[in-house]
């Protein structure tokens, strides 16, 4: 029996925030966009801390419900291997939490109403001669766009994927609007642990690391934290090596972490991979028009003028966690002044933060710190 066929201009494996934005920016020039997901909810599972800026949202055109929107950040607190911490005022970053599984639907219902086709518990199996094929049917279509996420990776490379654990907790010490952010090289080794509210008592606890039994190490930290009852578990890879090569190769557009758009700091990407999921929705668009291969790839230009550079420098300051050990960030913590402190909180850009790193390492009295670190591919990160 013949398998059944159906036809779109393009088809975007992967329901998250750049599969769902590129969809939505498609379908708006009237093209024909399907959206295929492979689990039984958009926004689900819930792999994200939520924090993201104002200003970030508005740029991949997103104004939150109030389902989506939780709360605004007021601070994050740092906390170093010794137990010493710095405070950074967020206020005039204006970063907020939010809810991943409504921010998710709220551009699904964007894309909807441009007239995007999504179809939930739909499984990407492979590509074909004239589309693709999922686990229900073959479907012909000129573009496809891989936007699965950090699995799509996993046979590229890897050595950019850690292992992370994030459970959804009620606790009396989560406090809203604080972050926490916990440095320990032993326990969280090229990476941290995080706590991010959702609101009085309740909110987002995870930790990632190489190497490291991520259930049990979470499970260690929320033992030393105090009280607690876990609502969700998550585990999941995150990617924190950085922009793949190439967003375009073998006839497939990757989008989001599928494409290494998360930051290689802190493998945040809502921002990001959002702008990578607009900035591929326009190109595809335009190359639908024209046919035209130059059209397509100017999605790889745009992302990469806007976030190349920061990208690039926050990949070397990732190289210089990685060697760090736990005697060297208390040496850091000790130098911190509350000049630099308040310098960072007035002046930086949450999804620009190069620029903290430098200004922590080249304060006065940790340059001796920076020289253990220093090596030629470091001055980058000043220049």
């Amino acid at each position: 029996m013949k398998t059944k066929s159906v036809s779109f201009d393009v088809v975007i494996a992967g329901g998250s925030v750049a599969g769902l934005l590129c969809a939505r920016e498609i379908s708006s020039k009237g093209f024909k966009v399907l959206v295929i997901e492979e689990d039984y909810e958009i926004g689900t599972p819930e792999h994200c801390g939520g924090l993201v800026s104002t200003s970030g949202l508005s740029d991949i055109g997103v104004i939150p419900f109030r389902k989506t929107f939780e709360h605004k950040i007021e601070d994050a607190k740092i906390i170093a291997p010794n137990g010493n911490s710095f405070t950074i005022n967020s206020k005039m970053q204006r970063v907020i939490e939010i809810s991943r599984r409504e921010l998710d639907k709220q551009i699904a219902f964007q894309a909807q109403k441009n007239g995007t086709v999504i179809k939930v518990r739909t499984t990407f199996q492979e590509k074909t001669k004239t589309g693709i094929r999922t686990n229900e049917e073959s479907i012909d279509c000129k573009v496809f766009v891989d936007a699965r996420g950090v699995s799509s990776l996993i046979h590229r490379d890897r050595t950019g994927i850690l292992s992370s654990a994030q459970y959804e907790i009620y606790a009396k010490w989560i406090k809203n609007g604080k972050v926490e952010v916990i440095f320990d090289q032993e326990k969280y080794p090229g990476f941290f642990a995080w706590i991010i509210p959702s609101g009085e008592g309740k909110g987002k606890v995870g930790i990632a690391g190489r190497g490291i039994n991520v259930s049990e190490a979470i499970d260690d930290f929320l033992k030393e934290k105090g009280e607690f009852s876990v609502i969700r578990k998550i585990f999941a890879p995150i990617w924190i090596k950085g922009p793949i090569k190439n967003f375009t190769e073998d006839g497939t557009v990757f989008v989001g972490d599928a494409a290494g758009q998360a930051k290689p700091t802190t493998a945040g990407g809502i921002f990001t991979s959002g702008m990578g999921g607009v900035y591929a929705g326009q190109a595809i668009s335009n190359f639908l028009k024209t046919d035209n291969q130059d059209d397509l790839k100017q999605y790889q230009k745009k992302w990469n003028s806007r976030f190349g550079k920061e990208f690039e420098k926050q990949s070397l300051a990732r190289k210089m966690l990685e060697r760090v050990d736990n005697e060297t960030i208390n040496q850091l913590f000790d130098s911190i002044t509350p000049e630099i402190i308040k310098e960072i909180s007035e002046k930086e850009n949450f999804d620009f933060h190069t620029g903290s790193i430098i200004r922590l390492l080249g304060i006065k009295g940790s340059m001796k710190t920076v020289q253990i670190l220093m090596s030629g591919e470091i001055k980058k990160l000043f220049s």
